[in-house]
């Protein structure tokens, strides 16, 4: 239960003055419901309002702060003319200028012959000094209240930032003095303020900001500690409860993985072995296993996890591999059965649309242990699935899970085993924040004989040659991706443009080109049916997820190979829609396959060597790198044509500059993370994961990684945090949210 002490900073924002039914949603839409989340608010500016000089000796433009008499009144003649006062220091005056003004309220703002202070951009007009719209106007004997250091903070439409200031200095006010858990050592050190005197220094900074918004300062490195900390603490904690929460020893005994890898057609990587080596030997020890298995594009991570179910199988438990959508579920399904079908074996399959007999045929398999392994979505998780003894759980592409769900697939079985797989290189600073809790592998290697994919840079100007290169390269029989960006907030007219470009492009290539391969349509597909389920799901990459659009069917060409060689997908269209057009696709059928950013998770297209991505500048490095991916699967040369529009901007520029020097995800990802942020790399926003808001992970690697000792270091010595820091410490979880992790304290 949340500590007392807490209580008024988790209040809603609406029993602070000021925030009523009208103003509660642009409060909500900045920074969220609570009061802490107006507090963790920062300032990322600041108006220098010290500058108080005498007229005769001021700059221009330059805000001023001025103690004047008020002389005169010079109201407009005409309407739409401005209205004017004069006022004056002993050295010179300055006229006062307001554009639609009420003039009864500025003569009751600015009293003849008395003196007010005023603050705003000084400036020069036809020879004397100007100032329009002062932003402050005060009687002199109220001075004070004009802050020296005024903070600026970012807003949202009809929010202006007095009023935000005024909302903020509420709870400021009345802050509590709450029991210090930073190590007292690191504190000296670093020379940092207490948590309360830290978080009134962010909020009234004493001078001007930097670029970073003075993240570097003591007090704000210490707000940002305290958040890295709670976070690295409630994944060291999960982490101990799942290792220590009465795992068992899975040693297999090797026949059915030596069975399986004398049957493959393809020699494992040297990572895929040593990452197989070091699931195998987490799973035969006594503790349950925690581990993240990283792989870039095409770098086999399948092959890896099933390894590790066939050795839970051998030692005599259930494996589940669970996969966020359907269709990445479906795609695990029919790879690994491929896989499977040398051994003998089955694998179920367990989606949320499964029904009738073949579901309870899986279920009742589950049940009574006859059948050994099964692929599903979050359907897992139902409450009828009753596994008779579930050891290893593989959950695909975690950031799309919250630690909740993974723990709640472990409880399904006793002391299970859980393998993490991602498909997005993640920098190692954001492995520590996304998955500090598990032992890492990575697969950094590519199966042999695949050839580096050819990256260019081409105008958006140069269409109508890049279509022409694309008709040469059908010609030659190869196949093309042509990608679309798809936007949340132009949604509608992007999927017009994307269905426009396919139409586009199918008029183009269409029938004098490519009459008798579109002819032979149907004939590749039938024959292609069984490729298809089997290409897939060869390589499962990570989705953009697919956004829900709010317009009609938009007119589409022929996209399932009727007679056409472009096909058409996008994120609005039904799984058995997409399902279709990429069989096309996988059989042959079609030539181009134009779509949105859901290919992302597309089949595997061995005969696809050329990648078109329009408005390349749209895209981060990391989703790129991923569309870049869906090519290069053979041994055939391949291309990769990133269109921009002209002008870029220096990162957009910098950001391609990349793409082209490296087909390394490890460390685009590591250039991504610099350039955009955590947020935008692992797809926070969408998923709903954790985003820092006082610590930037560019600007304080450093605390990080001193954050993820000190947790450990923490329960070492306190496991339960029972002691005098260990009770701070759980205020510390609770005021930055990560309470999820106290009940895991009591539970052991």
């Amino acid at each position: 239960m949340r500590p007392s002490i807490l209580f008024p900073l988790f209040a809603p924002l609406t029993a602070l003055r000021g925030i009523g039914p009208r103003m509660a949603p642009l409060y909500k839409k900045l920074c969220g419901e609570h009061v802490v989340d107006l507090l963790w608010h920062l300032p990322t500016g600041v108006i220098d309002r010290s500058y108080s000089p005498k007229l005769k000796y001021a700059d221009r433009d330059r805000v001023a702060t001025l103690t004047l008499t008020i002389m005169e009144h010079a109201p407009p003649k005409k309407p739409k003319l401005p209205y004017r006062i004069v006022g004056v220091d002993d050295s010179d005056q300055v006229v006062i200028t307001y554009f639609n003004a009420k003039g009864d309220y500025l003569t009751k703002l600015y009293p003849v012959n008395k003196k007010v202070v005023v603050s705003g951009v000084l400036e020069r007009y036809h020879g004397n000094w100007s100032m329009s719209h002062p932003d402050y106007v005060l009687p002199v004997e109220r001075i004070n209240e004009i802050l020296r250091f005024e903070p600026v903070y970012p807003l949202t439409e009809g929010l202006s930032s007095k009023m935000l200031r005024k909302t903020v200095e509420q709870p400021l006010a009345k802050l509590p003095e709450l029991p210090e858990w930073d190590d007292p050592h690191l504190v000296k050190r670093e020379g940092w303020p207490a948590w309360k005197d830290a978080l009134l220094t962010a909020h009234n900074p004493s001078g001007a900001l930097d670029e970073t918004g003075n993240a570097r300062i003591p007090a704000r490195r210490r707000l940002a500690y305290d958040e890295l900390l709670a976070d690295q603490l409630a994944l060291a904690v999960i982490r101990r409860h799942h290792k220590e929460g009465g795992g068992r020893a899975l040693a297999g005994t090797g026949a059915l993985q030596k069975k399986l890898t004398a049957s493959l057609p393809f020699k494992l990587t040297a990572g895929q072995q040593q990452s197989i080596a070091e699931i195998s030997a987490d799973m035969a020890a006594p503790k349950r296993m925690l581990r993240l298995l990283q792989g870039d594009v095409g770098s086999g991570k399948t092959i890896v996890a099933l390894m590790a179910m066939l050795q839970a199988v051998e030692s005599g438990v259930q494996a589940a591999l669970m996969a966020p959508t359907e269709i990445l579920a479906k795609q695990h399904y029919a790879k690994l059965n491929e896989f499977l079908k040398p051994l003998g074996m089955d694998i179920g399959l367990l989606v949320g649309k499964g029904r009738g007999g073949d579901r309870q045929a899986t279920l009742d398999g589950l049940a009574d242990g006859s059948l050994k392994m099964v692929v599903g979505t979050h359907a897992l998780f139902q409450d009828d699935i009753k596994f008779k003894d579930l050891g290893l759980a593989v959950v695909d592409e975690q950031h799309r899970f919250g630690v909740s769900q993974r723990l709640q697939l472990s409880d399904k079985g006793r002391g299970v085993d859980i393998l993490v797989m991602t498909a997005t290189p993640i920098p190692r600073t954001l492995t520590l924040t996304a998955y500090g809790d598990m032992d890492v592998s990575r697969l950094p290697d590519k199966p042999a004989g695949r050839q580096p994919i050819d990256t260019r840079l081409i105008d958006m100007g140069r269409l109508d040659e890049v279509i022409e290169g694309v008709k040469r390269q059908i010609a030659k029989g190869a196949q093309v991706y042509w990608v679309c960006p798809l936007i949340e907030e132009s949604e509608t007219s992007d999927l017009a443009a994307v269905t426009e470009r396919a139409n586009l492009l199918a008029r183009r290539l269409g029938s004098s080109t490519l009459s008798r391969i579109a002819g032979e349509g149907a004939e590749q597909r039938e024959a292609g049916e069984g490729r298809f389920r089997a290409a897939k799901a060869n390589e499962c990459l990570p989705p953009s997820p697919s956004p829900t659009l709010r317009v009609g069917p938009p007119p589409s060409p022929a996209n399932a190979g009727e007679g056409n060689p472009v096909g058409l997908i996008h994120g609005r269209m039904n799984s058995e829609e997409r399902d279709r057009v990429m069989a096309g696709f996988a059989a042959g059928a079609i030539k181009v396959l134009v779509a949105t950013t859901v290919i992302e998770v597309g089949v595997d297209v061995p005969q696809a060597t050329l990648m078109v991505v329009e408005h390349a500048e749209r895209f981060g490095l990391a989703q790129l790198h991923q569309l870049r991916g869906r090519v290069g699967r053979s041994a055939e040369k391949s291309n990769c044509l990133l269109m921009y529009q002209a002008p870029l901007g220096e990162m957009a520029k910098a950001r391609l500059k990349m793409l082209r020097e490296t087909n390394d995800g490890f460390r685009l990802a590591e250039e991504d993370l610099r350039l955009r942020g955590p947020g935008e790399l692992l797809g926070f926003k969408q998923s709903g994961a954790q985003e820092f808001r006082l610590a930037d992970l560019n600007l304080h690697q450093d605390l990080l990684h001193i954050a993820h000792d000190d947790a450990k270091l923490i329960l070492s010595r306190d496991p339960k945090l029972d002691g005098e820091r260990g009770q701070a410490l759980r205020t510390l979880l609770y005021l930055f949210e990560r309470d999820a992790a106290v009940p895991l304290l009591r539970a052991g």
